[in-house]
């Protein structure tokens, strides 16, 4: 099977660029009365993270301290490294550098686009993954940054309701995912991860605040899963 190149991973992952594009302006006009354009650019490049960077701007208007935003940021993202953990077999030949840029750029979408990848070519390239990550890491810089431009012209921009958003991501991405689990996982694996998040959030949610109920049981989730996958 043809080996495929940067250009056919962004080519597979333009599509998803729609969706960076869309939650990328809204998070711009969410963060436009508390960062200005360059930080909101800034923080794309270095966070790089749309749910943590909600979760920042929300804690930013709630002016938390920086060591709450950091532990918060670093709960949240805990799930990329679960993730990347998942690809690395495909790019164990790599070099170092590869493969921290691989995993340092990939997101929820760009892993879902190298899920359906695997079902079709099971011998993902590195240069197809950077392509995959790219396209995704370019759209939302300038879709975070424009969005913040945007919103500094708004009066109010709250009253779009568009941190909404962030709910409305991750139905989506849940939605994305599971379609794909289904033609690579087996049905008794995607309930047991069903019911190892369902359990942890309603138990957990007695003792603890739903948000930290929510992070708790997305990596149990998680963990699970690549427990399972790799029984």
């Amino acid at each position: 099977m043809k080996v495929k190149s940067f250009y056919d991973g962004v080519r597979d992952a333009l599509p998803t660029a729609l969706g960076y594009i869309s939650i990328g302006l809204a998070c711009g006009v969410v963060a436009s009365p508390y960062l200005s354009p360059l930080e909101m650019g800034l923080m794309s490049l270095l966070v790089y993270a749309g749910a943590s960077q909600f979760a920042m701007i929300a804690m930013l208007a709630a002016s938390q301290s920086l060591l709450d935003i950091t532990l918060t940021v670093f709960l949240i993202n805990l799930r990329n490294m679960l993730m990347s953990l998942h690809t690395s077999p495909d790019f164990k030949e790599a070099s170092l550098l590869h493969n921290v840029g691989i995993g340092s750029l990939l997101t929820d979408e760009s892993y879902g686009v190298y899920l359906s990848e695997k079902l079709r070519n099971p011998h993902v390239s590195v240069s197809w993954m950077h392509g995959n990550n790219l396209v995704g890491y370019i759209a939302w810089f300038f879709a975070t940054v424009i969005g913040t431009a945007l919103g500094s012209l708004l009066p109010n921009p709250e009253m779009f309701g568009l941190d909404f958003a962030l709910v409305a991501m991750f139905i989506g991405i849940f939605v994305a995912q599971f379609q794909g689990m289904r033609q690579t996982e087996k049905v008794k694996t995607m309930l047991e991860v069903l019911l190892a998040v369902a359990l942890t959030f309603f138990v957990l949610s007695i003792f603890v605040s739903q948000s930290v109920a929510v992070l708790a049981a997305t990596l149990l989730g998680c963990f699970v899963g690549v427990v399972r996958d790799d029984a």
